[in-house]
């Protein structure tokens, strides 16, 4: 039986996590040209196709979606070995981070220079496919979820700050939104991790009954996120998480509506790894770094 490379594996998960060709590249360091030869030797091998190509990117087919757990599996298990051979090298302080792909992207990344340049001889590794086994081997491990992880010490991060949005064209098209229950001409956007999101914002305001025809269930954020800016519908999304598309206007946040959610981002580390050292500075830089990004605008120009 013929098995797809490492490289091949890893352009799967990256189309599942970016959602196009071009963003895909970027992320591997690769050519688009490179991406695609990949995916369709994959598809070749197998004999189905693993993506449909929507109009705002690629859409993991039936088939896509088991290879895509598979291959995040495979490759977790290479970044186990690779952070457990780690401890054989050298004296350097070593640090494991698993970081959410979303969370990643929209905030961590940018800040993390912040880390590095206060602290030059730490080295810095991401466990990206972090698997049960994987975890064991992490220092931290950023989670979504209500913050109970049983064997994990856990501090709330981000995402509590829930916003309903959408495009300026989907609001222009649906005639806008003057009052809460305007919400029920539009289609909904659903992150099945957050499927009751939108019940609780409708429990808050009062009650509205959504024809579950009119939602559609995206398997990320990145996908809700891009099916929001491109016109497919309203989304409930953190707020941290589209600061960038609020300020340039991409995203609207129709009159302020929104909710403090359970689900949300969190920094945990195992109970039996105590948090001192490296571990201390990490960990003390970062949720200070996030609450401080989540200081509302009106406060910082106060």
């Amino acid at each position: 039986m013929h098995l797809p490379s490492t490289t091949a594996l890893r352009v799967i998960a990256a189309l599942a996590q970016h959602g196009t060709v071009s963003a895909a590249a970027v992320a591997l360091n690769l050519t688009q040209s490179a991406v695609s030869k990949q995916l369709k030797a994959v598809e070749a091998l197998i004999g189905l196709t693993l993506f449909d190509r929507a109009r705002h990117g690629l859409v993991p087919t039936e088939a896509g979606i088991v290879y895509i757990e598979q291959a995040r599996i495979a490759l977790g298990a290479l970044e186990t070995a690779a952070v457990r051979t780690a401890r054989l090298r050298g004296s350097r302080p070593v640090l494991r981070l698993h970081v959410l792909p979303i969370l990643g992207d929209r905030w961590f990344m940018q800040r993390l220079i912040g880390f590095t340049d206060r602290h030059p001889d730490v080295d810095v590794q991401f466990v990206t496919y972090a698997s049960r086994e994987a975890h064991r081997d992490v220092d931290v491990v950023f989670r979504f979820g209500e913050g109970q992880w049983p064997g994990w010490n856990a501090d709330y991060f981000l995402g509590r700050d829930v916003v309903l949005v959408g495009s300026p064209m989907t609001l222009d098209r649906g005639g806008g939104i003057a009052d809460w229950r305007d919400i029920a001409r539009f289609r909904l956007l659903v992150h099945p991790q957050t499927p009751l999101h939108w019940n609780r914002l409708f429990a808050q305001y009062g009650g509205l009954d959504i024809p579950p025809e009119r939602t559609i269930t995206l398997s990320y954020y990145a996908l809700v996120i891009r099916g929001a800016i491109g016109g497919q519908g309203l989304a409930l999304v953190p707020r941290t998480l589209i600061a960038r598309e609020l300020a340039a206007g991409e995203l609207v946040n129709p009159l302020g509506i929104g909710f403090e959610s359970q689900n949300c981002y969190w920094l945990t580390t195992p109970n039996e790894r105590p948090r001192e050292g490296v571990l201390k500075l990490f960990c003390d830089w970062a949720l200070a770094e996030a609450a401080r990004s989540e200081v509302p605008q009106d406060a910082v120009n106060a």
